[in-house]
């Protein structure tokens, strides 16, 4: 099969871990043990998130006078190369020598009229309490939503309408080549306007199950999984009610009734991928991908 894996923001940086290199090489090490079997046995490609890492780099750009900084874009390109430097290499330790690897620097086209750069939603960077999301608010006009007991800063988070990458993708995928793509949902890019196909940077962050969706789709993917710290999609979560979804088909989800959290976009994006292609994804825990891949875990769907 041709698989896409998504990993989620725990495979490489955990809810209160410090945001150090030592911290994401053991988390990325973790998640490739799971990744590893699976592509053995399947053409794989992976994307990952870059929330944290795109805004702990931000933030290390306040040193700089304004017109110093590095936009959004290129903090972006830079997190997709040094996490997917790590996927590579220690899915490289794990696989056997002759098993060929490559991460592709991945641009992503955004509609210059989303109507998301008026209503940011992305988080990116650390958790702070109400204080010091309070203090960033008024001293660097920070956008600021609140994230379980703590608060983070979020941006512009746009559609996503194309992968520019896609037939080199596609390319290596076809002589057997793991691919490491998309990462952080790919650099944000659109067309400047009133010149002819000139492609430039746009301040924002890409939500990476949305992105990892529309290239499942475009490759031809048989099944997507978006891999998460839970074991699957629950109703009624937090409550002494709750249940996990086994299966569910499209038709009978309504995104809009999820919370605005992490889950949303994963099955906004699980929905579409199913209804455009026929196959299904999976939202499920890294831990069980042997098992999601094989039908056995996470929330199927299709």
């Amino acid at each position: 099969m041709r698989i896409v894996v998504a990993l989620g923001g725990n495979a490489l940086l955990r809810r209160g871990e410090p945001m150090t290199s030592a911290a994401q090489r053991l988390n990325v090490r973790r998640a490739c043990e799971a990744i590893a079997p699976v592509a053995l046995e399947h053409e794989l490609v992976v994307t990952h998130g870059n929330g944290p890492q795109v805004g702990l780099l931000a933030l290390q750009g306040e040193a700089y006078r304004a017109d110093e900084a590095s936009p959004l874009d290129v903090l972006g390109a830079a997190t997709e190369g040094s996490i997917g430097y790590m996927i590579e290499q220690q899915l490289g330790n794990l696989l056997p020598f002759e098993r060929q690897l490559a991460t592709i620097l991945t641009m992503t086209e955004v509609d210059r009229d989303d109507p998301a750069f008026d209503d940011p939603t992305k988080p990116i960077g650390p958790v702070y309490t109400e204080v010091e999301a309070e203090r960033l608010v008024a001293a660097k006009g920070f956008t600021v939503q609140p994230d379980g007991e703590h608060f983070r800063r979020v941006v512009a988070s746009p559609e996503p309408k194309r992968i520019f990458e896609l037939r080199p993708i596609a390319w290596l995928l076809e002589r057997g080549c793991i691919v490491i793509c998309a990462g952080g949902g790919g650099i944000p890019t659109m067309y400047e306007p009133g010149k002819d196909r000139h492609l430039v940077g746009v301040e924002a962050v890409i939500d990476k199950d949305l992105a990892s969706s529309l290239l499942a789709r475009e490759l031809g993917a048989d099944l997507l999984v978006l891999a998460t710290d839970v074991d699957g999609v629950y109703e009624a979560w937090g409550t002494p009610d709750q249940r996990r979804i086994d299966h569910i088909a499209p038709a009978e989800i309504d995104v809009d009734d999820l919370p605005a959290g992490s889950m949303r976009p994963k099955v906004d994006a699980a929905c579409r991928f199913a209804t455009a292609t026929g196959h299904p994804a999976v939202i499920g825990a890294l831990d069980d991908l042997a098992s999601i891949i094989e039908g056995g875990a996470g929330t199927r769907i299709g």
